[in-house]
């Protein structure tokens, strides 16, 4: 994994895991960029990020939600495995199509509260499947949402499933205190308004307790955030507090490095471009993007409705004769794609605000299926720049 000052060079294209992804999320931590993380819900979705990221020369993360994976699976689809079937399959599309955007790819489970652990156990028990044939996980990394539990049995269910983790090189991503609005089922619309930021202590407490494990592990220290979005004035954002968390990190480690810590940013939908900055500033590597894609999606399918409304109507019959046919607008594939092109401009955008934009030159033509033969723990999904 080669990196150097003008981009983020790296030999690893397609999905990264382990060292490639530490030094990934080192690079964008010491280099005062974050990686935008969107959560999809389809082949549809993940194509139209892919595609964002790659026409930004930007490495990016495809993230899915419980919820997600049982829609990705169908919600037809009545089973207690569903969120974790659908939740892998989408992660074999993402490895069997990023390569071919030339980009390095996070691949990412969302919010898991202690309620949707049978999910997270799910998905990692398909990694360990796919370690012991390939070498490395399926995914690169997971999140553990257990902020609705007290701080200590938080860290504890942490730990716990790091350790299982550590030994596939997964990397875990875990939030102390509480992202305020709600999403995929958990509701902190209500909660108190002291527990949305995140003090210094509770933060050294998560480092104490995980980097004894493994350093390959992130925080999502909560300054204000909230899920969704809202009116400007009703949310406080107050990324400058993410700076304290860095500096009593440093002072406790006695070391030299101003970031030590690996910090997230949810709720980055509706968050302005200069609360943004600030944020990346002071160590976040990763923002969580949904709502505002979601709209995008729509936007985009909306305004195609719109301006086509009367080619909509019927199979056949339109302004340009009774008989004619309109199979070329409500063939899905072209108004999916408005909304994917909608979905990807918004994408576009975050890279740009995140500091993403031009950081890696995709490498083209080199694009194949990245998942290998059983018992030849490669992927031939390498590119020299």
């Amino acid at each position: 994994f080669y990196l150097n000052r003008q981009t983020t060079m790296c030999s690893k294209i397609g999905v990264v895991t382990g060292q490639d992804l530490k030094d990934l999320l080192a690079d964008a931590r010491d280099r005062g960029y974050a990686i935008p993380a969107v959560n999809c819900t389809s082949s549809c979705t993940v194509n139209a990020v892919l595609e964002a990221a790659q026409k930004s020369k930007s490495p990016v993360m495809i993230q899915v939600s419980n919820g997600g994976g049982t829609y990705y699976l169908g919600k037809g689809i009545k089973d207690p495995k569903g969120s974790g079937a659908g939740s892998i399959a989408l992660a074999y599309h993402v490895r069997s199509v990023a390569s071919y955007y030339g980009i390095p790819v996070v691949l990412h489970s969302d919010h898991c509260a202690k309620k949707l652990l049978p999910w997270f156990d799910d998905m990692l028990e398909a990694d360990e499947e796919y370690f012991r044939k390939f070498g490395e996980p399926l995914f690169s990394s997971h999140m553990l949402d257990l902020s609705e539990e007290n701080d200590e049995e938080n860290i504890m269910i942490c730990k716990k499933y790091f350790k299982k983790m550590s030994k596939m090189n997964l990397w875990l991503e875990m939030e102390i205190g509480i992202t305020g609005g709600e999403e995929d089922g958990v509701n902190n619309e209500d909660v108190d308004p002291e527990k949305l930021y995140t003090t210094p202590e509770q933060v050294w407490a998560v480092h104490t307790a995980l980097s004894p494990i493994s350093d390959m592990f992130s925080i999502a220290a909560a300054f204000g955030n909230v899920h969704g979005v809202y009116k400007p004035g009703n949310v406080v954002l107050s990324p400058e507090k993410l700076g304290k968390h860095q500096a009593y990190a440093k002072k406790m480690l006695d070391c030299d490095e101003d970031k030590p810590l690996f910090l997230v940013m949810h709720g980055g939908s509706g968050s302005t471009s200069s609360e943004i900055a600030t944020a990346v500033s002071n160590g976040v590597v990763k923002m969580n993007i949904d709502t505002d894609t979601q709209w995008a999606f729509w936007d985009g399918v909306r305004n195609f409705e719109s301006a086509n409304r009367e080619y909509l109507q019927g199979q056949i019959g339109n302004p340009k004769g009774k008989d004619k046919p309109n199979k070329k607008f409500y063939d899905p594939r072209v108004w999916m794609r408005k909304g994917q092109e909608s979905m990807a401009k918004r994408v576009m955008d975050s890279c740009e605000k995140l500091s993403s934009k031009g950081t890696f030159e995709p490498v083209m033509g080199q694009g194949k299926v990245q998942i290998a033969e059983e018992g030849k723990k490669e992927f031939p999904v390498f590119g020299v720049l």
